[in-house]
């Protein structure tokens, strides 16, 4: 592993003794669209911890999350793997047998782990890992028991928020709340954390503490303090709400001409101008109020001495339209840089380049290696994901060729200011019989309202970002049998089957680069299995 030298010596230091590593805290917001955000120049919303956040640490302006909806973005942030990897592209599912997790990993290093929040993991995955698992939202196996009991002890039960939309789904329109702030699920999450943090505090034990938040994903119904923030006649629509979509995405148009046409809306008034307002004013009073969440941890962190000693990262499982393309939600998710973007902030005083933007491609899959390798510990092989070490010490270099968001019949592209949609031809065959896609300018066109796919100006930009993607899905795929050589041996291989295999069962896209840059070296043919 290559460690720039301030980082060699806190390997070093770490090495001999569990209490010297840091404590990692990583939070997790659902559904939080990087433009909206004080530090990214929004006009209108307060985020002052994550703004202080980015004075403090490194933020990573063009991050890129795995999957544009909540499980199996969250488990490429925990696993380290690519979706093509690791097989989840719907909600929840089976436990990933084998799979090793970032919480697991650590726990076999001597760390005390807790999850707590909306986790929306397979089944039994991080609860197996974790010394503490608390789960909010009913997202996970065995719901939410102590956050109901929470409310029942206070008789509120009946002001949680449910929300059901008239279409029987969940609501996207916006109201205050019926709980006030200190009851929401996201402030019980906090404080539950705090308590973990506490207890390992008298105890003496590093910790892992994944704190996992509800907001801003919907129900867009932030407590009164928050909902009163954004008066509706006080906001104003981003610059790509309403615009000619032709050349858009089928499904795209088709999801916006739904919301114009049928009634989505709970309140009156109840047209769809007036339904996006309101989506907006919850949407700004849901971040607000989970930035003063983090808030709350981060005090605490600091009035009790731990804030030098924590590595602290913030992001989010994918974006929100927030009204972009005229669109309430996150789907369809593929379609937008809003979506596939995400916030990634890096906090560990005296040890990052503090105030430092990276503007390098990085992935959601580069956490667990990371981590791992800031404080020292063995680096899972079951990871596709690079080391952010360089960038966080303020170097400039190229982590990723490309950043990849992956639906399982398509995937988004970013490569410099470009972003790429690709579609099997299968996909719209009745409207575009000879193939379609989505080509954005980023650096010209930041609100993607222009479509170059079909620009023949374009037409090398659109060839090259394909053959990239092609090559990506090549040589990062994890096979489970080879023809193989055994090049390597350690604690996290095992033989099966005269295969060479880590935990999950498969093996590694880097062994198979190893094999064919052997056969290379040595000038023999290639090997003719690979």
């Amino acid at each position: 592993m290559r460690f720039p030298n301030a980082l060699k010596q806190i390997y070093k230091w770490n090495s001999g003794n569990i209490m010297n590593r840091p404590n990692i805290i990583f939070i997790l917001s659902d559904q939080h669209n990087a433009k909206v955000s004080g530090y990214n120049g929004h006009l209108v919303v307060k985020t002052p911890n994550i703004d202080q956040l980015t004075r403090e640490g490194v933020r990573f302006s063009n991050a890129v999350t795995q999957n544009p909806i909540c499980t199996p973005s969250r488990v490429s942030f925990l696993s380290g793997q690519y979706c093509h990897n690791h097989g989840y592209y719907g909600l929840e599912g089976p436990n990933p047998q084998g799979l090793p997790s970032l919480p697991g990993q650590l726990k076999r290093n001597g760390y005390r782990t807790a999850a707590i929040g909306k986790i929306h993991c397979p089944a039994n995955w991080v609860e197996a890992d974790c010394d503490l698992f608390l789960e909010t939202m009913n997202c996970s196996v065995g719901g939410n028991p102590e956050y109901t009991e929470y409310l029942a002890e206070r008789n509120l039960l009946d002001k949680k928020d449910k929300g059901v939309s008239p279409t029987g789904g969940q609501s996207l329109d916006g109201r205050a709340s019926n709980l006030a702030a200190e009851d929401q699920p996201d402030a019980w999450a906090v404080r539950k954390g705090i308590e973990f943090i506490g207890d390992c505090q008298t105890n003496q034990e590093p910790f892992f503490l994944h704190l996992s938040f509800n907001m801003p994903h919907q129900l867009y119904m932030p407590s009164s303090p928050f909902w009163d923030m954004y008066p509706e006649e006080t906001l104003e629509m981003p610059p790509n709400f309403s615009y000619d979509m032709t050349d858009k995405a089928p499904h795209l148009r088709q999801t916006v001409d739904y919301y114009k046409n049928n009634r989505w809306t709970e309140f009156e008034p109840s047209s769809y101008e007036a339904g996006m307002k309101r989506k907006m004013r919850g949407y700004l009073g849901n971040i607000s109020e989970m930035d003063s969440n983090l808030g709350k941890l981060l005090s605490y962190l600091k009035d009790n001495d731990l804030a030098d000693n924590t590595i602290l990262v913030y992001s989010a499982d994918h974006g929100d339209y927030a009204c972009e393309h005229g669109l309430p939600e996150k789907a369809p998710g593929i379609c937008a840089d809003a979506i596939t973007r995400i916030p990634f902030i890096w906090r560990w005083p005296g040890h990052f380049n503090a105030g430092y933007e990276a503007e390098e491609l990085v992935e959601a899959v580069d956490l667990t290696t990371t981590l791992f390798n800031l404080i020292g510990i063995e680096v899972l092989e079951t990871s596709d994901g690079k080391d952010l070490s360089p960038l966080l010490q303020g170097e400039k270099q190229e982590i990723h060729k490309i950043a990849v968001t992956e639906f399982s019949w398509s995937k988004s592209v970013r490569k410099g200011n470009y972003r790429l949609v690709y579609y099997p031809v299968e996909m719209f065959a009745a409207e575009y019989p000879d193939g379609f896609g989505e080509l954005y300018d980023l650096e010209n066109d930041p609100w993607e309202m222009k479509n170059l796919y079909f620009d023949k100006e374009f037409q090398s930009i659109v060839a090259e970002l394909k053959q990239d993607l092609f090559d990506w899905l090549v040589t990062t795929s994890r096979p489970r049998t080879l023809i193989p050589k055994v090049l390597t041996e350690s604690s996290q291989q095992k033989h099966h089957y005269k295969n060479t295999v880590n935990a999950d069962g498969k093996i590694h896209h880097d062994y198979i680069r190893q094999l064919a840059a052997i056969d290379a070296s040595i000038g023999t043919p290639k090997n003719n299995y690979i």
